[in-house]
């Protein structure tokens, strides 16, 4: 296993980049138009109806971000024209046949030209429509490897999924391939083509039934894909739809193109490129750091002795890009998975997490709409979901009824009683439903083995000279420092600010 130079590897290469404006996908960008800036050509593909659109996308949502602005310092006033001569934005959607390119001379020039690609296209909500995830996560990379198929040059393909493909897998968890179609749960075999067949049904009717209420048909396909996923044995429509989409890609590509497989954990923000702290959204863990910045979140359930795995994402970018040189130099086109994450060699706790969230808010405490700190309170941790689903029911399911009850009998059950109940109700529902779609990682008991991911790192300091600017160790991490002088401080810029 040798690498080589990464950058001789990146000089005159063209890139196709599929899901340009998600989070990596940026970073993906970013670092490569910083580290060499002599790269051909980044075909990047982008949800638009048109070019100018698919620009507009590009200039807002990717080099108009703030993780851009160290190429900004040093391009200064020719940013743009060397974005330009390097970066062409292409307008399509991954769901659909050779990837919804409809100009013809550049889908010739991508298939003559392109030798490398890059699948970050995905939904990641965990209750995405089951429609929607279906022809994003699943279909799409079919769709992908087709369009591949019909390219003269590419020398490797790599697909970014994402570690909990496993479902609520236990123990070590290995980096191999799922056989097509073998569900978590049951004797049944998935398939693709039926599981299509009753969403197209589905729709039909529900668009009968309901022609303008879009609210309606978004909240059933929303239940029948967490729906499809537990009968299966995954825990939601992200993860089951992702776990299908590399099931389609192992068993088709069939020795087509090497394929690389990259499964992430937790994505964090940036760790030290181009700055330490660059991140967009609220990623998995984060939803637990932003309750306690409101000061929202008094109760949750989660296991604190269990691990929560949770890596950089410019380490996940670094090692995508180095598995990305290894895996062209080598002469074979089979596939090969690399589990990038922390949980083996440097595990962190939710202990850890928990008392360091409540550390950084007390001595950083956001401002209130009343322009006073906020205050917070330690979490009340519950080692199950059935404790947490008891408590809740107790301590405001049932003095709610009550409420609502002696409104009714009283004759007050009216406004503003009636406005006060609703609210209350709503946002009860809304945290049980969010605890509910991270139970499977809070009480998560599985280990991911990273023997590819170190094997990978081992030849990198043997064989590439570069090897520290494409760092991706996880041990190298000190997550306390991490954490508070990094992540949470990149949370409030960039996301609370």
């Amino acid at each position: 296993m040798e690498l080589g130079s990464i950058l001789e590897f990146l000089n005159n290469k063209s890139i196709l980049v599929i899901g340009a404006t998600g989070f990596l996908a940026k970073i993906f960008v970013e670092k490569i138009l910083r580290v060499q800036p002599k790269v051909k050509k980044l075909y990047l593909l982008l949800r638009a109806v048109d070019t100018k659109s698919a620009e507009e996308r590009l200039h807002n949502e990717v080099i108009g971000m703030a993780l851009f602005d160290v190429l900004r310092e040093q391009h200064g006033a020719s940013l743009y024209s060397f974005v330009y001569e390097k970066v062409t934005p292409v307008p399509g959607d991954i769901s659909c046949v050779d990837l919804g390119i409809r100009d013809s001379l550049l889908k010739d020039q991508i298939w003559n030209e392109i030798d490398t690609v890059i699948n970050c296209a995905a939904t990641t909500n965990f209750d995405e429509r089951y429609d929607v995830a279906l022809g994003i996560n699943t279909l799409g990379p079919l769709h992908l490897l087709n369009f591949v198929k019909k390219c003269n040059n590419v020398k490797v393909l790599v697909h970014l999924s994402t570690a909990y493909v496993c479902g609520e897998d236990a123990g070590l968890i290995q980096e191999k391939p799922f056989p097509l179609g073998k569900a978590k749960k049951g004797t049944e075999m998935i398939d693709v083509d039926i599981e299509k067949k009753l969403v197209d049904e589905k729709l039909r009717k529900l668009h009968s039934e309901h022609a303008q209420e879009s609210a309606v048909i978004t909240s059933y396909m929303k239940d029948y894909g967490t729906e499809r996923a537990r009968m299966f044995g995954w825990p939601n429509t992200y993860v089951f739809t992702k776990a299908l989409g590399e099931m389609l890609l192992v068993h088709y590509n069939r020795d087509t193109v090497p394929l690389v497989i990259i499964r992430p954990t937790m994505v964090t923000s940036t760790y030290q490129e181009p700055f330490p702290g660059w991140i967009e959204g609220v990623r998995t863990i984060d939803g637990v750091a932003v309750g306690y910045a409101k000061g929202k979140l008094k109760h949750f359930p989660f296991n604190p002795q269990l691990i929560v795995d949770v890596i950089p994402a410019d380490m996940v970018i670094n090692a995508l890009i180095m598995a990305m040189v290894e895996y062209a130099n080598r002469s074979t086109t089979s596939e090969i998975i690399y589990h990038v994450g922390s949980s083996l060699r440097n595990p962190f706790k939710f202990s850890n997490l928990n008392e360091l969230c409540f550390l950084y808010f007390v001595q950083n405490p956001l401002i209130g709409k009343d322009g006073k700190p906020i205050k917070i309170g330690d979490v009340t941790a519950f080692s199950s979901m059935a404790s947490f689903r008891i408590y809740m029911a107790i301590r405001y399911s049932l003095p709610l009824k009550v409420f609502q009850y002696l409104a009714i009998i009283t004759g007050l059950f009216q406004k503003p009683y009636k406005d006060k109940y609703t609210a209350l109700d709503r946002n009860l529902k809304r945290g049980m439903r969010l605890a509910e779609l991270y139970e499977p990682y809070v009480f998560f008991k599985g280990i991911f083995d990273d023997t590819n991911s170190e094997k990978l790192q081992i030849a990198a300091r043997e064989t590439c000279s570069e090897a520290d600017a494409f760092n991706f160790d996880p041990t190298r991490v000190n997550w306390e420092a991490y954490m508070m002088d990094v992540h949470f401080p990149g949370l409030v810029k960039h996301v609370l600010k």
